[in-house]
């Protein structure tokens, strides 16, 4: 069998060293000009995290070539260039045949659409399944186990995958039918990361931690309902087992793009010193335009919102936070209504 990687960032890099096993053949594809030297001649990264990949391992910006003869095709590039890279496919020449597992995580923000809603945009014939969970890149990259969920309206297309991108011991992956569940919860926990970070940095302490895991993922099942989710998926581990991990780990880009903006420092600044994408970013405006559009309450994502792109001071967001109306505590079987 054959595995083909699109896009050589920290995420799609340890998924190519994870499987090396469970695959003949691996290509990693990349743009030209994100196919740095060290990692096309020694299969070597040092920066955000040091990734050694097998010598079998075949590294190329010729995207006919990488999914010539793929049975599984990764995506993992930043959703900006997800439409891009689907136009791509197209030209190159992707069979429908092929199973498109889609491992990124975020919204496209002009028109809202879940990753899944893209490729099938561009490609409404793909086999898709969506890869979704707790999975931070170092600690994988340090075999330490993990588990994930596998989505696809087709279960046939979930098994397949299930059953080829496990690995023993390391990475325990599940089946799921709810598409939009999944997708969403782990890409609206990114926008409660950065409040975690913000949090964190602040010292605002244990408490106040717990607050907002609960209070973020109750705007994340509201929106997600509306959106045609099952509650019970955002209890999961593309919802809840993925909100608890990134909230709480310094190894987590939006809980390090929180943790410095609760510091004072500026968005651009930030993303210039994390030299990667992290998508809650983008992903907190998606929240905020997913939240007028629907008629949901996004508070924390506004105040996230806030905090990225205007002047407004740590210490005002949480005032503004704080002092909101008294409400009454809504039951997450209602959230939906």
């Amino acid at each position: 069998m054959k595995l083909t990687v699109l896009g050589p960032g920290c995420w799609g890099l340890t998924l190519a060293w994870l499987l090396t096993n469970n695959f003949e053949q691996i290509t990693v594809w990349g743009r030209e000009s994100d196919l740095y030297e060290d990692l096309v001649l020694n299969k070597h990264c040092s920066r955000p995290l040091e990734i050694q990949l097998d010598k079998k391992i075949e590294i190329t910006s010729n995207l006919k070539e990488a999914i010539k003869d793929a049975d599984i095709i990764l995506t993992v590039v930043a959703t900006v260039g997800m439409r891009d890279v689907c136009e791509k496919l197209k030209l190159a020449g992707i069979k429908s045949e092929q199973v498109l597992v889609n491992a990124s995580k975020g919204i496209e923000l002009n028109t809202l659409m879940r990753m899944s809603e893209v490729i099938k945009d561009v490609l409404p014939d793909q086999k898709l399944a969506i890869l979704s969970g707790p999975t931070l890149a170092k600690e994988v990259l340090q075999g330490k186990p993990t588990a994930a969920s596998v989505a696809s309206e087709d279960i046939k297309t979930a098994e397949y995958v299930q059953k080829a991108l496990n690995v023993g011991g390391k990475f325990r992956l599940y089946t799921n039918s709810d598409v939009i569940g999944v997708e969403l919860g782990g890409s609206l926990k990114n926008v409660i990361a950065i409040a975690s970070g913000f949090a964190n940095s602040m010292e605002l302490g244990d408490n106040c931690k717990g607050t907002l895991l609960t209070r973020g993922m109750a705007e994340i099942i509201r929106v997600s309902v509306k959106l045609g989710a099952n509650p019970s998926t955002l209890y999961g581990l593309s919802g809840m087992g993925d909100l608890i991990a990134t909230c709480s780990s310094p190894m987590s880009r939006n809980f390090t793009v929180g943790s410095m903006l609760g510091k004072g420092k500026k968005i651009d600044d930030i993303l210039k010193e994390l030299g990667s994408v992290a998508e809650g970013v983008k992903t907190s405006k998606a929240m905020c335009d997913l939240g007028k559009k629907l008629g949901v309450d996004v508070p924390l994502s506004n105040a996230i919102y806030e905090a990225l792109y205007t002047n407004i001071t740590p210490q005002q967001i949480l005032d503004k936070l704080m002092n909101r109306k008294l409400k009454e505590e809504e039951c997450y079987d209602k959230m939906g209504s």
